[in-house]
């Protein structure tokens, strides 16, 4: 294949520089076609097909290689064959050297690139699957980028050779259409601006509003295509039945209600999900509790011993169920029936796009929606390791029930939650051991982010095994169990070990929970990480069937599912009028380990993987005046810049405080701001936020105008009445 690329190369580089030595970019141009044009036609009477045929294999050769001249052979080819058979000849031999190009483009490119960016091709071409026709279709019909770019990068994705032609050949027809009726005043043209005449501008105009009107007829056969496989419904009960009760179906039944919307919201078991039970709210709650027992050990620091803790896990676990019930009324039933949704107790099954099936302890009931919004959530991925299955696993789902604090707890997994739990309860007086598979914790983190938190693990005894496999559960002598790993030394030798444990804590993700909704009958589809396919409207690949939060990722966070959940319903609304896109260009996330691991868009690992160049700026807590003052001193600021310029891509905050300091990155990155306004904002003193100003400040030296300081230097030693030879001066 490598062999054929090179041969496919070498051919196309030849006719390039066959094309170039031979004058026929001279040839190919305005003044040439209007002194030539007599000739052209003497040619056209003596010999129709041969001119006819020869013309036609020349556009298509030139297309096919991406030289320029096609739009000049457009014009002559009006002038020639008139409207009529100019259109016919130039439209199929366009659409045909598109194609080439686009295949050529696919043979010596996109093995390579597709190797080298699978994750960000495996989306384009996830949208292409969904709409690319229509999406290779508007942009053939307002030409925004010149053709031959268009040719090579669909030749890179994965359409259909044979969707990609049709869908060229009536979307360039328009464009071709205008130019070839231009070429028959060939002759009167005094340049290639004049084809786009007033006339012809308002004719680009209407070509440019087609694309909303196609769009909205492929709305209505979506729309029309459905009601012929199901019954549509002539009335609703509902504009919306959402289902779920997390954060995202609780955002997008406030959003509904708002906006005077009738919204039913159906949920099996409590109100406010796992945010609310099981992950963000009793967590945090833990979390706090084992850094007082923290704090208390390293109070000596400061001059003040109060000795070893003493940890009540019970209380400590009240303090938790406490937590949830003083924030549950947030979430609560009467809240939102006090708003207008109506709220039901039990399990949905959709029948049909507009037909939801509600099983409820009193029976079933059937409600017709408009439609329907899915946020049913995900739950704890437990992997099938052999003998799991033999004892109580915990996971963030069940953890809250534990009554006793666990002597030995192995965490498997070293991502957010395994990292947050494991240190919680080392502080809390477990013995911990962490094992993750890679190389590092926090996968999605840069290393020295991650290497920054381990260290801190490993100074309070947690036993961190990096690049360790999970084998097996296995049974050992006196009743207990250990879990059996796998490690390589130095050398590349397998380790066999064993990890004794009272308990086991799977934390290795989670799954989108889409089982028993009748999805699968209808033809909405999951992707390979068992999240719902959607589009970026967050639309299924039923018009009326959208979905939000953990059941659709790519982020399951809280405050990503409220963010998708705003677009979900506003765009089940109103989305015939306007359509809004969903961008995670600045969502923040935070690991509330000790120290806190903060970040809002790009990381270096993510620039280096997506081919992005940034510049890196750096800033040591340790250099900050209240974090010296608090003996806190762990951590770093780090932001990623365009290079030379100040506009923010990403930053990265470790050390104490660093969720809340990173408010100031997010909302600059939202409102456009950069590092010098930051710079120039006052800050209160001394305070953690500081740190970003300083950040700014390291920036800015690192730009700062030499030849300008250098020539401020000078003037202000002749002010002083010194000479050349002043020190200052040099």
């Amino acid at each position: 294949m490598t062999r054929r690329r090179l041969i496919l190369a070498a051919v196309i580089a030849l006719l390039v520089a066959a094309y170039f030595l031979s004058g026929a970019d001279q040839v190919l141009t305005l003044s040439n076609l209007q002194a030539e044009q007599d000739r052209f036609q003497a040619w056209l009477a003596a010999d129709p097909l041969t001119v006819a045929g020869g013309f036609f294999l020349a556009y298509v050769a030139i297309t096919a290689v991406s030289l320029p001249g096609a739009t000049l052979l457009t014009l002559l080819g009006g002038a020639l064959f008139g409207f009529g058979w100019g259109l016919l000849l130039i439209s199929f031999a366009s659409a045909l050297g598109a194609t080439l190009a686009a295949l050529i483009a696919r043979t010596l490119a996109r093995a390579p690139l597709e190797r080298r960016f699978a994750k960000q091709l495996a989306r384009i071409n996830a949208g292409i699957d969904r709409e690319g026709a229509f999406y290779l279709f508007t942009l053939r019909l307002i030409p925004l980028f010149p053709f031959f770019v268009i040719n090579l990068v669909m030749g890179l994705t994965r359409m259909r050779l044979w969707t990609f032609y049709w869908v060229s050949q009536v979307g360039m027809l328009p464009g071709t259409a205008v130019y070839v009726n231009a070429g028959r005043e060939l002759g009167d043209l005094e340049s290639l601006s004049g084809v786009l005449s007033p006339g012809l501008i308002g004719s680009f105009v209407l070509i440019g509003l087609f694309p909303w009107l196609a769009r909205a007829l492929v709305a209505l056969g979506k729309r029309r295509q459905l009601a012929r496989r199901f019954d549509r419904p002539r009335h609703f009960d509902q504009d919306i039945v959402v289902i779920g009760g997390g954060s995202a179906g609780l955002v997008a039944s406030y959003i509904a209600s708002a906006v005077k919307a009738r919204v039913a919201l159906v949920e099996r078991d409590r109100l406010g999900g796992d945010c609310l039970n099981t992950g963000c709210v009793p967590s945090k709650a833990l979390i706090r509790a084992a850094r007082v027992a923290s704090e208390i050990r390293e109070a000596p620091r400061y001059g003040v011993s109060a000795g070893e803790p003493e940890v009540d896990f019970a209380a400590v676990m009240g303090h938790v169920q406490r937590a949830i019930r003083e924030v549950e009324p947030h979430d609560s039933r009467e809240r939102y029936e006090s708003l207008g949704v109506d709220v039901i107790a039990g399990d949905a099954v959709l029948e049909d796009p507009w037909r939801v099936r509600i099983h409820e302890a009193a029976g079933e009931r059937v409600l017709t929606t408009r439609h329907v919004i899915i946020a049913s959530g995900a739950r704890p991925r437990v992997p099938p390791l052999p003998g799991l299955d033999d004892i109580e696993v915990l996971t963030s789902d069940n953890l809250w029930q534990l009554e006793t604090l666990p002597d030995r707890l192995v965490v498997l997994g070293g991502g957010p939650v395994g990292c947050e739990l494991g240190q919680s309860f080392a502080r809390l007086g477990s013995r911990v051991a962490l094992v993750e598979m890679g190389g590092q914790l926090l996968p999605r983190e840069d290393l020295d982010v991650a290497s920054e938190v381990e260290g801190r693990l490993c100074e309070e005894g947690l036993a961190v095994h990096l690049g360790t496999r999970a084998l097996r559960v296995v049974a050992e002598e006196g009743g207990g169990h250990a879990l059996e790993v796998e490690r390589h030394d130095a050398q590349g030798e397998a380790l066999i070990e064993q990890l004794p444990f009272s308990h086991l804590l799977v934390a290795v993700g989670r799954q989108a929970s889409v089982e028993g909704l009748g999805l699968e009958g209808l033809g909405v589809e999951t992707r390979p990480d068992g999240t719902l396919a959607v589009d970026e409207s967050l639309q299924s690949v039923l018009p009326n069937v959208w979905a939000c939060g953990d059941v659709a990722g790519p982020y399951q966070l809280t405050h990503a599912s409220a963010h998708q959940a705003w677009h979900a319903t506003v765009n089940a609304l109103f989305g015939e009028l306007k359509r809004f896109r969903v961008s995670y260009r600045a969502l923040p996330a935070v690991t509330f380990t000790d120290p806190e691991v903060a970040r809002v868009g790009l990381n270096e690992r993510e620039a280096l993987e997506a081919g992005t160049k940034v510049e890196v700026t750096r800033y040591a807590l340790s250099e900050l005046d209240r974090a010296i003052a608090e003996g806190s001193t762990r951590g770093f600021v780090k932001v990623l810049t365009v290079p030379g310029r100040d506009r923010i891509l990403g930053a990265t905050i470790v050390g104490q405080g660093a969720g809340e300091m990173l408010a100031e990155f997010t909302l600059a990155m939202t409102r456009g701001i950069g590092l010098n306004k930051l710079l120039g904002t006052i800050h209160p003193y001394p305070t953690h936020s500081e740190a970003v100003k300083a950040t700014a400040g390291v920036w800015k030296n690192a730009h700062k105008p030499e030849r300008l300081l250098g020539w401020l230097a000078r003037y202000f030693a002749w002010r002083r009445g010194g000479d050349e030879t002043d020190e200052t001066s040099k």
